[in-house]
């Protein structure tokens, strides 16, 4: 599960850098903190289903493209 949530948070990282935006301006977006944005990235947190659904609608991406499966 662990290589999971690494997947993922690449996924996110890369999603993140390609529209040039930072850790802060996804979280407020999503409506997290940048504290917890921040670990969901490193893999170091499980992010709630409702949570991964805002940085997914923050980041205007789709689940196929941050989800390993």
């Amino acid at each position: 599960m662990s290589q999971d949530l690494s997947k993922v948070g690449n996924n996110l990282q890369r999603a993140r850098h390609q529209q040039n935006l930072t850790q802060a301006e996804v979280a407020k977006r999503a409506g997290t903190t940048v504290n917890h944005y921040a670990k969901i990235e490193r893999g170091e947190v499980v992010p709630s289903l409702k949570t991964l659904e805002k940085i997914i609608k923050a980041l205007d991406v789709r689940s196929s493209d941050i989800l390993p499966f």
